[in-house]
């Protein structure tokens, strides 16, 4: 309701109610973000390790999508793709605690290694919301280039404010990698001895990807398609160090995840 509501506020048919709209939607999200985190940490932490089914992802997702959300809400010109996003996470809270459990509950795994699990399920999850935002980029930018003109523009921010939000996540979530990778090789024993050297050579060069692209935004001014582009192959990337790694280990190796 209040995606529906955010997204509602930039309608020019309703431009009259925008700020009744806005407060509405906003009260709203908060009201909904304080109740999806609280559900998330009580699922999180009712076991001795982190509870990382696939359903619990999507809901880490949801939230950090909903968060970014309200935030990119202070910029009137955003509340179209903050609409859009809090229906999104919105969808993704009802997934909380469903399917089977990655990562074992063993009761027996350090909190170092815990807390390694989920800075790098952050850092995967806001990176995730980066690519949802890049995609929207692309459309906006494929808008723009067939000259459409209609009321559903107003929906959409200016491409450099949502450029400038794009690299805004990108820069945090190359941070929550970087700190993820480097206590992957602080706490975990015999990293190449479990099989998971395909997963650290994937995860560092999908760092070295955004790691160039925050260079050439910084240093060169990249924008546009060619910026959104290299972004979505670094997210590719990171989710074949996840998923593939996964699929490796489980299915052909025969190992646990774990």
């Amino acid at each position: 309701m209040s995606g529906v509501a955010m997204a509602s506020s930039r309608l020019p048919g309703l431009a009259k109610y925008s700020k009744s709209l806005s407060i509405l939607a906003f009260v709203l999200a908060v009201a909904g973000i304080a109740w999806h985190a609280s559900v998330l940490w009580s699922t999180l932490a009712e076991s001795g390790s982190p509870a990382l089914s696939i359903g619990n992802i999507a809901s880490i997702i949801g939230l950090q999508l909903a968060l970014i959300a309200v935030l990119g809400s202070f910029e009137s010109s955003l509340r179209g793709l903050a609409g859009g996003l809090l229906i999104l996470g919105g969808l993704a809270s009802v997934f909380t605690d469903l399917g089977a459990q990655i990562s074992a509950a063993d009761g027996g795994l350090s909190w170092q290694i815990r807390a390694h699990i989920l800075i790098s399920l952050f850092a995967y999850s806001l990176l995730s919301v980066g690519a949802i935002v890049g995609i929207y980029a692309l459309i906006q930018d494929r808008r723009l280039s067939s000259a459409r003109i209609s009321p559903v523009n107003q929906l959409f921010a200016p491409l450099e404010t949502t450029e400038r939000l794009l690299f805004g996540i990108t820069t945090a979530g190359f941070l929550l990698l970087t700190l993820a990778v480097f206590s992957g090789f602080l706490f975990v024993d015999n990293l190449f001895a479990q099989h998971l050297a395909h997963k650290t050579a994937l995860s560092l060069l999908a760092l070295a990807l955004f790691g160039v692209l925050i260079a050439g935004r910084q240093f060169a001014g990249w924008r546009g398609r060619r910026a959104i582009f290299l972004y979505l192959w670094g997210f590719l990337v990171l989710c074949l160090a996840y998923f593939g790694s996964r699929f490796i280990l489980e299915n052909i190796l025969g190992r646990s995840w774990s």
